[in-house]
């Protein structure tokens, strides 16, 4: 079967290549692959960046954001033809104690593999086999836009803690900022919306499909810096990485607002002068900042009931670019319009 795979730490190195059927150990469910998002994690990944083959192996199969059609269920409750996405994350084999309790986006020895990113082939091939435990049924009507499953838990599980945290104490929030208006920020929008927030996107495009997607959802688009916006948010959601935003962001929280980092960028700014505004602002406003990354299976569960709840032709807009396995380069070369390229290797 073909499959695009990469060298980690190789730069250049992504290609569809024939590769052997799945092995069966690696778990009873045979899954034909319908198709798989791109995301900026597989470009750095590409690019050489990260990213960890299989132990005794040289390439790893690249996807993490997977949509796929049972081809076989083996001995287990699922039916021939059914649609699922695979869970990511999988537990480490000690397990440590959030792995234990099925929490193994939180794993804090880091003995956690990833599909397509840490040491597990992903599921950009015609065909994978999985643990039934790690499958979550999707509802077919979704069609391929079952595969915005996977970066949705992403901002499920992020909306979560944000709301957890915020029981600390008395809290009433109601102005929400998203920092970035790629996949993740928009469907951190939507989660907004869904909750009955005032909702504000800030992002750098003028043109594009971006503004319109923002004002669809009933919320608010803009562009220029957080400071020039005049809001003070209860809850910002901050999806760029880009450090000086970060600072803006903690900078503009209301007092006893929570700023929830999901984007890794490079530092461009002083890292003692960074740490400490963030120090200033977080002690003096009694802020939460935190980070949040990956998401367990409830999380999956819940964020099938956001895609269910959300306009089936706002999502269609998502995704921007489609295109064929064999077009692995033009995959993962981004360009300015880009919210969602998704690799399609067979019809729902």
């Amino acid at each position: 079967m073909q499959a695009v795979t990469v060298v980690p730490g190789m730069a250049g190195s992504a290609v569809l290549d024939d590769v052997p059927e799945p092995a069966a150990d690696a778990g009873p469910v045979l899954v034909e692959a319908l198709a798989v998002g791109v995301c900026g994690t597989d470009a750095e990944i590409a690019n050489g960046g990260y990213g960890w083959a299989p132990p005794g192996q040289e390439r790893l199969i690249l996807g993490h954001e997977s949509l796929g059609r049972v081809l076989d269920p083996g001995p287990t409750g699922l039916a021939i033809g059914e649609h699922v996405v695979g869970i990511v994350r999988h537990p480490d084999p000690m397990p440590c104690p959030s792995c234990a309790v099925g929490e193994w986006d939180m794993c804090s020895n880091g003995l956690y593999t990833e599909r397509g990113i840490k040491q597990a082939h992903g599921f950009m091939a015609e065909r994978w086999r999985v643990e039934p435990e790690y499958l979550v049924r999707v509802d077919e009507r979704l069609g391929t836009l079952g595969v915005l499953l996977e970066p949705a838990t992403v901002v499920t599980k992020a909306w979560q803690h944000i709301l957890s945290i915020g029981q600390r104490t008395f809290w009433d929030p109601q102005v929400v900022l998203i920092v970035g208006a790629g996949p993740i920020g928009l469907l951190a929008a939507l989660i907004g919306v869904q909750l009955g927030r005032e909702v504000h996107v800030l992002d750098r495009v003028t043109t594009g499909p971006k503004p319109g997607l923002v004002e669809q959802l009933g919320a608010s688009y803009h562009v220029g810096t957080v400071a020039e916006l005049g809001l003070q948010p209860d809850i910002v959601i901050e999806c760029t990485g880009v450090v000086p935003l970060i600072v803006e962001a903690a900078d503009a929280v209301a007092a006893g607002g929570i700023v929830c980092l999901t984007g890794i960028g490079s530092p461009d700014t002083t890292t003692a002068a960074t740490a400490a505004l963030l120090a200033k602002d977080a002690v003096l406003k009694n802020l939460v900042i935190f980070g949040s990354v990956n998401a367990n299976r409830r999380h999956y569960f819940r964020a099938a009931r956001v895609l269910a709840r959300a306009d089936r032709a706002w999502l269609e807009q998502l995704v921007t670019r489609r295109v064929r396995p064999a077009d692995v380069e033009q995959a993962l070369a981004g360009r300015p319009d880009d919210i969602k390229v998704v690799m399609e290797f067979a019809q729902p």
